[in-house]
């Protein structure tokens, strides 16, 4: 008859520890060999000391509750590695369920992977707290009365010896009292149940019979947690810790506690002290790289998380958090993949599909962001981020409403400031400015340090018309993140729409020396240069921003207009040509473009640009004046005299369009066309063509004295404005003052050489004093410019109405 052993190892939880003893005292006291760790194996001896008197003993008894094979799922686990070790020397495996444990309940059979979903096979005894001793005669009697077919192993020397000193240490301890097993069924009560308020109450019942009940305070801190109560989470914390300083999964839901609660610092000593104390637990590498990751330690954060992988290859939030490090450090394919695996690994993991979407978007698959987006709503209906980032893919896809339902939607979920400021961009971008505003200021008030937020109410106030106001937010915005190029080139825009061009010009020197390849930026400072006449600088710009952006209209029309100023007509029509194909309704590349045919003397070309930047836009009245100029210069007094109306309608202050108006009134409205000019000058007291054409209308009516008036002020505002010098040696010569009115004849033609009419006049001043050599000389020379058919130019801008004569 083969011998029966009695030689017992107990594999138990340290949460079981008062089961554990309570079995140990009891084969103890009936005679048995019993390993018990009672004072914890340093992990340093663990191979040698545990395993070894595993395989040196015949019986092995795991106790099993709905708590212990919690861990049991990570490779390292020292629960799993005794099991594994047992199963694997064919030891007499005795499963000891107590309090009600189920091998099919799903948390239990999650956990039994690999070799160890064989444990589920054993024949294992039933506990139950009532019938505790009778189990204990029974485990006696039955389980471990039983030979044992296989080989034992002598323990080493070291292993003998610590288990001789386990022995010892706990005999010493006094016998395990009903209330200490009764706490014991609360608290796996209170693990096993599913409402969070009654794991409340059950851990609270562990603790009053058992008020130095570590894990209690623990499983009742993550009860506290699942509520949402943080507060009362990290006070069971605080206690479990002081109660056992080494319960390194207490640490661990402090630190996340810690994190939750704002207290980083706290939250990593932690997670260092959790990994000190149990390296080979993956959890805490994740939350300590989750940690890094937020505060920008992308490194840290790395090696953490490849830590947690190692250790648990299935951990889907692991690969789920280097994905988030991944995408941070700009590796967008590493990232990708990352979040591939965590979706094999977990087919419902939502965030993961979120997070994808993101990358998709990043990499330009705004389908494949789409997809993922809506796998992840479908996974969870009411995951807020998951409608932002759709409505993100949404809006680039230019489907405006189905973003604003998305960010609508999002925001129903959770008031983020964020989302407010993209709902308001969204808005922005169709055309409700008042929406914009209202949520860029409700992320102002949610995130006080949003610079994006700050950005579009800028923007929106600017188009708007508040320049104040947006130069006031743009400045915030590049205060809040000083390297915004953004920012700064919304301010310059601002600064130059209050005329200060040396401000705009350093904000967008800034924004191009902060994101060089900027192509708005460079238009815009070409603008700016434009507007303090440096052309050749305004060119480099417009250049380099069609260099950066090749179908970028506005920058092809800036360059027309600079190189117009330099008397490149022909290459301004060439690049206004190229503005309007790429942007068939920029309206203002059109009426520069018949500026610029007007000049070269293309009239119907200039007529129909201007047609169709009227049409392109109602209401812009310098191309009704330009227009009109064109249709008085041409005899359409009632075409023109429409056209300067309307101009008139839409800008009431528009002192050239009355000037117009006047000049077509002039032949049969005489009183109507000197209120005209009046009105005119009136506005704008600097217009010198205002003064030259009422000095006209003046000398017409025979009121030489104010027509000189007008001239001389005409003169005084434009030194080389001919046209006055000649009109004024006119009145001059009227008067009788034939020396000045010769002096003036002579600043005329001094200032434009083709001046063929100034000519004419001094030829008559010339014969009237006997010249006639001189005059000849002068008709002449005005036949010979007659005969070159140069025609009479309109000023390009609609600065200025043609003067009559």
């Amino acid at each position: 008859m083969e011998r029966i052993e009695k030689t017992v190892f107990i594999s138990y939880r340290r949460t079981n520890f008062p089961w554990a003893l309570a079995i140990f005292q009891d084969l103890t006291n009936n005679g048995f060999d019993v390993f018990f760790d009672y004072n914890g194996i340093a992990s340093g001896d663990f191979e040698r000391v545990i395993l070894g008197n595993i395989t040196a003993r015949a019986h092995f008894l795991v106790l099993l509750t709905p708590s212990a094979l919690e861990r049991c799922g990570e490779p390292g686990d020292w629960l799993r590695r005794e099991i594994e070790t047992a199963l694997a020397s064919k030891r007499n495996i005795v499963p000891l369920m107590l309090e009600n444990f189920d091998f099919g309940a799903p948390r239990v059979a999650s956990q039994l992977t690999g070799t160890l979903s064989m444990l589920q096979h054993y024949n294992g005894l039933s506990m139950p707290p009532e019938y505790f001793l009778e189990a204990l005669a029974r485990l006696r009697g039955r389980f471990l009365n039983v030979p044992l077919d296989a080989v034992l192993h002598p323990a080493s020397l070291l292993a003998q010896r610590v288990a001789e000193e386990q022995r010892a240490a706990a005999a010493t301890a006094p016998a395990v009292g009903q209330e200490e097993l009764t706490a014991q069924q609360w608290y796996e009560r209170g693990f096993a149940v599913a409402d969070v308020g009654e794991q409340v109450r059950l851990f609270s019942e562990a603790i009053q019979l058992k008020p130095d009940f570590a894990e209690a305070f623990n499983g009742r801190g993550n009860a506290h947690r699942a509520k949402g109560d943080w507060e009362r989470a990290l006070q069971d914390y605080n206690e479990a810790v002081r109660l056992k300083p080494d319960m390194g999964g207490a640490l661990y839901n402090r630190g996340v506690a810690r994190y939750a609660l704002g207290d980083e610092e706290g939250a990593l000593k932690d997670y260092n002290e959790s990994i000190r104390i149990m390296p080979d637990f993956a959890g805490t590498f994740v939350a300590r790289g989750d940690l890094r990751y937020h505060q920008g330690d992308l490194v840290g954060a790395l090696q953490d998380l490849n830590e947690a992988i190692r250790l648990k290859p299935d951990e889907a939030v692991a690969f789920f958090s280097r994905g988030n490090a991944r995408s941070a450090k700009g590796d967008v394919d590493g990232a990708l993949q990352d979040y591939n695996e965590a979706i094999r690994l977990n087919p419902s993991y939502s965030a993961a599909f979120n997070n994808r979407s993101i990358v998709h978007h990043t990499k330009g698959d705004l389908e494949g962001a789409l997809r993922d987006c809506n796998e992840a709503i479908a996974l969870t209906p009411y995951f807020a981020a998951a409608f932002n980032n759709r409505g993100n893919a949404r809006r680039a896809k230019r489907d405006l409403e189905g973003a604003l339902q998305d960010y609508s939607e999002s925001i129903r979920l959770k008031a983020d400031g964020i989302v407010f400021e993209r709902r308001g961009n969204a808005r922005h971008a169709s055309g409700d400015l008042d929406g914009a505003l209202q949520d860029y200021n409700e992320s102002i008030r949610l995130k006080p340090v949003l610079a994006e937020a700050f950005m579009g109410r800028g923007s929106a106030l600017y188009i708007k018309g508040d320049v104040e106001g947006a130069l006031l937010d743009f400045s915030e915005a590049a205060r809040l993140k000083p390297a915004y190029a953004e920012a700064f080139n919304g301010r310059g825009v601002a600064l130059h729409a209050k005329s200060d061009t040396e401000g705009a010009l350093q904000d967008y020197s800034e924004a191009i020396r902060l994101r060089p390849v900027y192509a708005e930026a460079f238009n815009n400072r070409g603008n700016a240069r434009y507007a303090i006449a440096d052309f050749v600088g305004a060119l480099r710009d417009y250049n380099e921003a069609i260099r950066l952006r090749p179908d970028f209209s506005e920058a092809f029309n800036g360059r027309g207009n600079a190189r117009r100023a330099n008397g490149d007509l022909e290459g301004a029509v060439q690049d206004y040509t190229v503005a309007v194909r790429l942007k068939p309704d920029n309206a203002q590349a059109f009426y520069n473009r018949g500026s610029a045919r007007h000049a070269e003397g293309d009239e119907e070309g200039a007529l129909q640009d201007w047609d169709e930047a009227i049409r392109l836009k109602p209401d812009y009245p310098e191309a009704f004046l330009n227009r009109g100029n064109t249709r008085s210069a041409k005899g359409d007094v009632d075409g023109a005299l429409q056209d300067y109306n309307e101009a008139i309608r839409f800008k009431p202050d528009f002192a050239e369009a009355f000037v117009g108006r006047g000049i077509v009134r002039h032949a049969q409205d005489k009183v109507g066309a000197m209120e005209n000019f009046d009105c005119a000058v009136r506005l704008k007291p600097e217009l010198a063509e205002a003064f030259l054409n009422r000095g006209n209308a003046r000398r017409a009516k025979g009121d030489l004295e104010g027509a000189l008036q007008d001239y001389s002020e005409s003169i005084r505002l434009k030194p080389d404005f001919a046209q006055a010098f000649n009109n004024r040696d006119h009145a001059r010569h009227a008067k009788g003052d034939t020396e000045e009115a010769m002096q003036d004849y002579d600043e005329a033609i001094r200032l434009n050489p083709d001046f063929a009419q100034a000519f004419v006049n001094r030829a008559y001043a010339r014969t009237t004093q006997g010249d006639v050599e001189g005059g000849v000389q002068d008709f002449n020379e005005s036949i010979r410019l007659e005969h070159q058919a140069r025609k009479p130019r309109i000023p390009a801008k609609g600065s200025s109405a043609p003067p009559f004569q």
